[in-house]
């Protein structure tokens, strides 16, 4: 019985593999060609001039990455603090009105980003936060605090309320509740919510674009001028350390997320 399972287990992870991976493949020639004419299968030549460029020091690709993952981390840590009581309300209490706010929380996934961001952009004009890396974080909450809000509701979904009552029976506080309690039982929704928030942020163009104005510059910002008729060898190097930084970024939250429950695993045999 193991081993139809496992064969079968294996033929799907290679056909998930080349799915995913396939389209990579003419990202990479791409990146090491230096030239690549129409209807040709393959390159004509090979060269690493696109990788020279977007690595060196004189393109300012490693200033635009780290500015990118700022706003995209500094995003991610705003939308967990607004997140978590937001979840916690919708999911554990019914008021009037609850419908309205769900509404308003989720009406970012649906209205196109471009109706939004002129309104935002408007109003940050006349606080000055254009062309501010400021500007750019508080825009980005936008788009990215549903996901992060239906991660944890879920998450809160499967809490029961009779936990943290045994809790509270015991002598914990609010705080020790929250730390030993709800927030373990959260971390999975966390994650998850954090993986988005972080995936959309780092794609953010439109909004990028028209709230740091050109002074804020972020990895899709960098990369359109050469996918729309620039330099198709760079824009695939960039398309590649792009999606390189965003798996790089979620396997290290899914590493971190192993090594906590590990941890806790242990000091709990410990116990």
């Amino acid at each position: 019985m193991k081993s139809p399972r496992r064969l079968l287990n294996s033929i799907l992870f290679l056909l998930l593999f080349f799915v995913i991976g396939l389209p990579f493949v003419p990202l990479i020639l791409s990146s090491v060609s230096f030239g690549w004419p129409w209807p040709n299968v393959l390159p004509d030549s090979f060269s690493f001039r696109a990788w020279e460029y977007v690595l060196a020091d004189s393109s300012g690709t490693w200033s635009v990455v780290g500015t990118s993952l700022l706003v995209a981390f500094i995003v991610t840590a705003v939308n967990l603090l607004l997140a978590v009581p937001a979840a916690n309300a919708l999911v554990r209490n019914s008021f009037r009105g609850k419908w309205l706010m769900e509404a308003i929380i989720f009406a970012p996934i649906v209205i196109p980003p471009f109706v939004a961001v002129m309104g935002i952009h408007l109003t940050f004009l006349r606080l000055g936060l254009t062309e501010t890396i400021l500007g750019v974080v508080l825009a980005h909450i936008s788009p990215t605090l549903p996901y992060m809000v239906r991660a944890i509701m879920i998450s809160y979904n499967t809490l029961s309320v009779d936990w943290e009552n045994q809790a509270r029976m015991l002598g914990a506080g609010p705080i020790s509740r929250f730390v030993h309690v709800v927030l373990p039982h959260l971390l999975p929704g966390i994650a998850a919510g954090a993986s988005l928030s972080i995936l959309i942020s780092l794609s953010q163009y439109l909004i990028t674009f028209i709230i740091g104005s050109g002074q804020v510059v972020t990895l899709p910002i960098l990369l359109f001028p050469f996918i729309s008729g620039g330099d198709p060898a760079v824009a695939s190097a960039y398309s590649l350390l792009y999606a390189g930084i965003a798996v790089l970024t979620l396997v290290g939250m899914d590493l971190a997320l192993k090594k906590y429950y590990q941890n806790k695993k242990a000091a709990t045999g410990k116990g």
